[in-house]
């Protein structure tokens, strides 16, 4: 096993700052390329320190705001205009900047891109949902309308 500090949020394994261990192979061909995590050692023990101090800077400051913006986002539905060609069809797929933009230009504040999770491509209009995670403890679910620019 291989023990990492990441310092990006990776769904499934933690949060930025957050000590994990995983198997030699995912450290080494896909986490530490990719930007997502940083070997350990053990003067890393101050970069797992200055990443949790910014990472709770940048979290909603408490526990009662974040339900409140849970609250207002999943009441509100939020409407992308995007290319499609015949049958609904995409051209390219929704990403989660399109995402946090479009709830930004709702009118529900702004989010950061890093924290929206969808579960699949979207690649077609309709009615989709995507996950927002506000804070450790508090996620909301919100409803997309994917609608054909004309």
């Amino acid at each position: 096993m291989s023990k990492l500090i990441l310092t990006s949020e990776v769904s499934g394994l933690g949060a930025p700052g957050d000590v994990i261990d995983v198997k030699p192979g995912y450290a080494r061909n896909y986490l530490i390329p990719s930007g997502f995590a940083v070997a350990w050692t053990r003067g890393g023990e101050k970069q797992v320190q200055s990443i949790k101090a910014a990472r709770s800077a940048r979290e909603l400051a408490t526990l009662e705001e974040a339900q409140h913006l849970k609250q207002r986002l999943e009441q509100t539905p939020v409407t992308l205009q995007v290319k499609a060609g015949q049958g609904g069809r995409l051209f390219g797929s929704v990403s989660t900047s399109d995402i946090a933009d479009a709830v930004a230009a709702a009118g529900l504040g702004a989010i950061d891109k890093r924290k929206v999770e969808i579960s699949s491509a979207i690649r077609s209009v309709g009615s989709h949902e995507a996950t927002v995670r506000l804070r450790d403890d508090v996620a909301a679910t919100i409803t997309l309308t994917v609608v054909a620019a004309k």
